[in-house]
């Protein structure tokens, strides 16, 4: 099965009534490894009287089209790729309410590494666009280096290919793959189980079988193979699939 989004407790910018809230519904959604890497970074801030207060984390389709809108209208000066392009349609990305950490942005960094959490920005410079965007990659992190590498060509970017990655992962609607879904899961399970198979793009082809051999798998329906492919993945990631951050920390606080 896909791999599950939990509902994080965690202080956003917003406010009903003049009072600060949690992040609303329908942006409180995260992996169970961001989830966690979130709580960390927020005990993390305390002995320097930092908060952690977010202005953005999941993105369904359609805010992701609408943010994707605004940039391209020039409503917003920040670049927001198109619909299946950016990692808060998985649940893995967040953006930050920098005047809030009370720490310097390098050390923010730093405080963040620990928990899987990275920038997608060379420097620490908080006047450089998406210095407040941070992800949790986790095993996406190896379609990023295998796009890197020249082993897949499809994708524009090695980013592009990382975001689909994550996106498919957890069951999400992305327009490269309308159709051949599952197969592309496949394929994501294959790359992060470290099987060179060519690109990503929902064609089970000659290199995907022979992985697929290789494991065993070659017989097994496709739903078969993902029942397999996600006992692995679990296996290897285990902090992607099973949610294990308790809630009792109030995100006030």
């Amino acid at each position: 099965m896909p791999a599950i989004l939990v509902k994080p407790l965690v202080m956003s910018i917003y406010k009903v009534n003049g009072a600060p809230v949690p992040m609303p519904e329908r942006m409180a959604r995260a992996t169970p490894d961001l989830k966690k890497g979130l709580y960390g970074v927020r005990e993390s801030l305390k002995p320097f009287g930092g908060r952690l207060v977010l202005s953005d984390l999941f993105r369904s389709y359609d805010m992701q089209l609408q943010a994707h809108l605004d940039f391209t209208s020039g409503k917003k000066s920040a670049f927001s790729p198109a619909p299946g392009g950016s990692m808060h349609e998985s649940g893995r990305a967040f953006d930050v309410d920098l005047s809030a950490i009370a720490v310097s942005l390098d050390a923010f960094w730093e405080l963040a590494r620990p928990w899987g959490i990275v920038p997608i920005i060379a420097t620490p410079n908080p006047k450089t666009s998406e210095c407040w965007h941070f992800e949790r990659r986790g095993s996406h992190q190896l379609v990023h280096d295998y796009y890197s590498a020249g082993k897949a060509s499809n994708f524009a970017k090695p980013a592009a290919a990382m975001a689909a990655s994550a996106i498919i992962s957890v069951g999400l609607q992305h327009d490269k793959f309308k159709g051949t879904e599952s197969q592309a899961y496949v394929q994501s399970a294959l790359i992060r189980l470290g099987h060179d198979i060519g690109n990503m793009d929902g064609e089970i082809g000659p290199r995907c079988r022979t992985a697929l051999q290789e494991l065993g798998l070659s017989g097994a329906t496709l739903a078969g193979q993902i029942h397999a492919l996600d006992a692995l993945l679990q296996q290897r990631f285990p902090e992607e699939f099973f949610d294990g951050a308790a809630d009792e920390i109030s995100p006030f606080h």
